[in-house]
């Protein structure tokens, strides 16, 4: 029995020895761990979707938003057309086979070792036999300065003609990367407090004045807006006139203004010769939104011979049309062009002391007509 035991243990010593031997030789290497994304959800916005117009206002105009655990990038896919990457997860797209037809998107959400998940929907989307056309858009595709041949610059405090630019505020607007950049796909104008040629906050003004105006249709502009108190971010436009007859005589829509001291409002209003700046009149429509400075949003205009109608994310939310219309009330016969900005602080309302600085990020601009 002893001489069985001490033969399996040499055995066992002789097996123990072969396999420790050569450790050097080789090395277990481990395999990246495989990120997986998860819980994907996106949803599908059809412009001017209603309960009585579920396929959209006609423009075929639809907006894709997704979003996923542990992804850093994210694609699309319209039936069989090229998947189209995007770092953000938004998507816009414009359907352009009449009538109602049904389209499935398909999205992939991608984590950083590469591995996807995917989901799909499908949608019916109205196109009109004469639809809008676009006529004039930026998406800032491309990063660094805004594209100088769709935008211009008003540099300065208004000084000497019209400091404040007429309503108080306290920023220097300029032309710097400091205040405005493209990137990743989205116009940033950035508010600062810092101070610059004899001003507390500096901040941009773009606008198309000289580059490009228009005579009725729609403006669509999907806006994420900055927040704190003494922030004035605004899509606005202005009659292309203003410097033979002034303001205002040209006439001013205000697609989307904003005030921090107020949060929760968004509002639109026009300016007329009639009815104007703190005139008690002045025809204002007022939206509550509490995420404005979280999520992005469409605001838009439609604009005809008859009419002003302001809309947010398809939906109406106020209307300017004077019963008679006059040159007092009814300036909006003529070209006008466009104008992003944000301002800050105002002779009716301060700025918050602890504000540093703020950002109005702009996803696109469209023109249809």
């Amino acid at each position: 029995m002893l001489k069985k035991m001490l033969y399996i243990t040499n055995i066992i010593l002789v097996f123990l020895l072969s396999c420790s031997g050569g450790g050097n030789d080789s090395e277990i290497i481990e395999e990246p761990q495989k990120i997986i994304p998860k819980n994907l959800s996106f949803t599908i916005t059809i412009s001017g979707s209603s309960t009585t117009n579920p396929g959209g206002d006609g423009s075929g105009n639809i907006t894709c938003t997704a979003t996923a655990t542990d992804a850093v990038s994210y694609g699309f896919k319209v039936g069989s057309d090229a998947e189209i990457k995007k770092a953000n997860g938004e998507f816009n797209y414009t359907c352009i086979t009449e009538g109602l037809n049904e389209y499935v998107i398909t999205v992939f959400a991608y984590s950083s070792t590469g591995n996807s998940i995917s989901d799909f929907k499908k949608v019916a989307v109205f196109v009109t036999e004469s639809g809008p056309q676009l006529v004039w858009s930026d998406e800032f595709n491309t990063d660094g300065a805004p594209d100088a041949s769709k935008w211009g610059y008003d540099v300065g405090n208004g000084c000497p003609d019209l400091c404040g630019w007429g309503n108080g505020e306290k920023q220097y607007y300029t032309n710097r990367a400091d205040n405005v950049k493209v990137e990743n796909g989205i116009l940033k104008i950035i508010a600062k407090k810092e101070n610059y040629e004899g001003s507390e906050y500096t901040s941009v003004k773009l606008l198309t004045k000289g580059k490009f105006d228009f005579t009725y249709g729609r403006v669509d502009v999907r806006a994420k807006l900055p927040s704190g108190s003494g922030t004035w971010p605004a899509i606005w436009m202005l009659g292309a006139n203003i410097d033979t007859v002034g303001w205002p005589i040209c006439g001013e829509i205000d697609i989307m203004e904003h005030w921090g001291h107020n949060p929760s409002i968004v509002s639109s209003a026009t300016h007329t010769t009639s009815c104007s700046g703190g005139c008690p009149n002045t025809k204002v429509g007022e939206t509550t939104i509490s995420d404005y400075a979280t999520e992005f949003h469409v605001y838009s205009l439609e604009w005809t011979e008859h009419e002003l109608n302001f809309i947010i994310d398809g939906n109406l939310k106020y209307s300017y049309k004077p019963t008679v219309k006059n040159s007092s009330n009814w300036p909006y016969f003529a070209p006008q062009y466009l104008i992003l900005n944000v301002a800050m602080g105002g002779s009716w309302f301060s700025i918050d002391p602890n504000f540093t600085e703020s950002v109005m990020e702009i996803d696109y601009i469209k023109v249809y007509q």
